[in-house]
């Protein structure tokens, strides 16, 4: 299954197997290092509370997840072998699409954005002056 077929008529359930396909392509240990990257910063952008682009921006604050994400898994998709990928979809689809449970990946997101909040507030206050 290439990126072309991931994003068709059914979008938004497809995208949500698409990030799913792309935990457990992150997670599989025959995956290669470029895909595995990939997988892992397009899952941090999408599971990040902070965008780059604020939601509260009419029209403009979801684009950026309604085009980086979808390119993020494609260029995920076009690096992976393509019976790497086709295998993880189909685990995604026989779980429906769901994510798994993990208090864990939202307390580390929100620590490291806390850590970097921290360091630009120390750069900011104390280092610069």
């Amino acid at each position: 299954m290439r990126w072309r077929e991931v994003f068709g008529a059914a979008g938004r359930a497809r995208l949500r197997t698409a990030v799913l396909a792309l935990w457990k392509l992150m997670r599989h240990p025959d995956t290669p290092w470029p895909p595995k990257l990939v997988a892992l910063l397009v899952l941090l952008y999408a599971l990040s509370p902070i965008d780059l682009i604020p939601d509260f921006l009419p029209l403009i604050g979801q684009l950026d997840e309604l085009v980086l994400i979808p390119l993020g898994v494609a260029l995920a998709i076009r690096l992976t072998p393509r019976a790497l990928w086709e295998a993880r979809w189909a685990e995604a689809e026989a779980e429906g699409g769901r994510a798994p449970k993990w208090a864990w990946g939202a307390v580390l997101v929100v620590a490291v954005w806390a850590l970097c909040g921290g360091l630009l507030a120390w750069w900011w206050f104390g280092a610069g002056r």
